[in-house]
């Protein structure tokens, strides 16, 4: 079973295999058994599909599930309080132990209520989609706000992450192309060999278990060397937010749920390379069109509508653009760009994908 480990300031595991939730029984059962009940704050998807499959393996203790919305709509100030108020009404306190069971907004939702309960109450991050082996890493929480994606959050750090690849089966192709974003951009700021390997990849879902486990390890890996250096985002873990100034522009614009998030950083990663002027756009956009990512909505939505967005982008400053630039393939760097530019970019990039999606 791959292990990895983040050295934060409070180091944490993540374990990815596909008996992963044996190690409640073993590795954590003494942070189990010190917990005086177990709250499994879970999508309400991925409970009807697997929770039969955790709870075995919690048997031995006092269980409470709490289902959230599936998707962007759990990151709500609305279902932040709900589970608040679910954990008072249930007798939970500071020795409660929060399981996060679902996708990434499931995660980023619950380690936000864990790092605010009671000032900070111990969580496991239990990932069941691609994309969460990005955000169940590093300690990002947050919900969103109708101004800004993740505007609302804390850096709080995992006890540990159990990643079970075999919940991975049911995914839907649109959570697929999701998930396979956050990888490739993992490739993309770190590693030209991975990279074009995954753009030969025909099919995701034809992936043997051993390539995808592969593909998840070295993401996370990528992952947890930037988090080290980098814990609370004062300097180059920015650089994992390579796509996402456009991303969360688009999915900010679109209404959170309506893109997936993945989608939208292929979307953000092609304006990227623009501003880039990588050799690489051309091959990207040819392997996002194969795989289905929709990028016409780029076509369909202008720079203006875009812009007020991503002057709220987190890595913005006094209202300049910043994008995390990638000239060359690993080697990424923050760049500001005038307003101008970035518009004249963005227009050439619509014609661009105008052709190609024709």
């Amino acid at each position: 079973m791959p292990t990895i480990r983040v050295e934060a300031g409070r180091p944490y595991s993540v374990h990815i295999g596909t008996d992963v939730f044996g190690l409640f029984n073993s590795e954590y059962k003494e942070l189990l058994d010190s917990a005086d009940r177990i709250v499994v704050i879970a999508d309400e998807k991925v409970a009807s599909l697997h929770l039969g499959h955790l709870l075995p393996y919690l048997k031995s203790y006092k269980v409470d599930v709490f289902n959230v919305p599936s998707g962007e709509q759990a990151k709500s100030i609305e279902t932040f309080m709900d589970c608040h108020s679910f954990l008072l009404a249930a007798g939970c306190s500071r020795k409660t132990l929060i399981l996060a069971f679902g996708g990434g907004a499931t995660g980023d939702l619950a380690g936000f209520v864990a790092s605010t309960f009671m000032r900070g109450i111990p969580y496991i991050q239990v990932p069941t989609t691609i994309l969460a082996h990005d955000s169940a890493v590093g300690g990002k929480t947050a919900i969103n706000h109708a101004l800004g994606k993740n505007m609302i959050g804390t850096f709080y750090q995992p006890e540990a992450v159990l990643y079970d690849i075999q919940l991975l089966k049911t995914l839907p192709d649109h959570e697929w192309r999701s998930g396979m974003a956050e990888v490739i951009k993992h490739a993309f700021i770190s590693n030209e060999q991975w990279l074009d390997e995954l753009l030969a990849v025909e099919s995701f879902q034809a992936m043997s278990d051993p390539e995808l486990m592969g593909h998840l390890e070295k993401g996370i890996a990528v992952k947890a060397a930037i988090v080290e250096e980098d814990e609370f985002e004062n300097g180059m873990r920015k650089f994992l937010n390579f796509g996402h100034t456009l991303a969360h522009a688009l999915e900010a614009h679109l209404g959170y749920g309506n893109i997936t998030h993945g989608e939208a950083v292929v979307l953000g990663m092609a304006y990227a390379l623009h501003l880039s002027s990588n050799d690489r756009l051309n091959p990207f956009l040819e392997w996002g069109y194969h795989h289905g990512y929709p990028f016409e909505k780029v076509v369909e939505i202008s720079f203006g509508e875009l812009l007020p967005y991503m002057k709220k982008d987190k890595k913005a400053s006094k209202g300049d653009l910043n994008f995390v630039m990638l000239r060359q393939i690993a080697q990424p760097q923050m760049e500001k760009i005038e307003e101008q530019a970035a518009a004249n970019s963005y227009e050439e990039l619509r014609l661009k994908i105008g052709e190609v999606i024709k």
